[in-house]
């Protein structure tokens, strides 16, 4: 019988209630997000989305992975290749797994693009 999660109640619960690498993971991406402008992060559809003028990125850790991702990151490959193109809008993630290390420098350029993006170009869910 699979057991539905209850979704965290904050964004630090969220991090709290993970162990391990994917804890050290969503840790420096979360640290990252905040250096890079500190867009506000809630927990929506279950993970960590963060807003800046609509949603900017999110942090989802699974069992073995934990995805990155961004609402307008087909426009971000120019930064990093390895995001993938996948759902509505110009939804692109990385994904990062166990022994994985995240680039700081890198993870902090995508997040201050991303949310410039969404300054010069408007929520991403509104557009088409």
């Amino acid at each position: 019988m699979m057991r539905k999660e209850v979704p965290a109640e904050s964004p630090e619960a969220y991090v709290a209630a993970l162990s391990g690498w994917r804890r050290d993971i969503v840790e420096t991406l979360r640290a990252a997000s905040r250096a890079a402008g500190d867009p506000e992060a809630r927990i929506k559809w279950g993970h960590i989305v963060c807003f800046s003028n609509g949603p900017v990125l999110l942090i989802r850790a699974e069992e073995a992975r934990v995805l990155f991702g961004f609402w307008r990151g087909k426009r971000l490959r120019g930064i990093e290749p390895r995001l993938k193109a996948g759902g509505k809008y110009e939804l692109a993630t990385m994904e990062y797994r166990e022994g994985d290390t995240v680039d700081m420098a890198l993870a902090e350029k995508l997040v201050r693009e991303a949310v410039r993006l969404n300054a010069e170009v408007g929520d991403p869910t509104k557009s088409s």
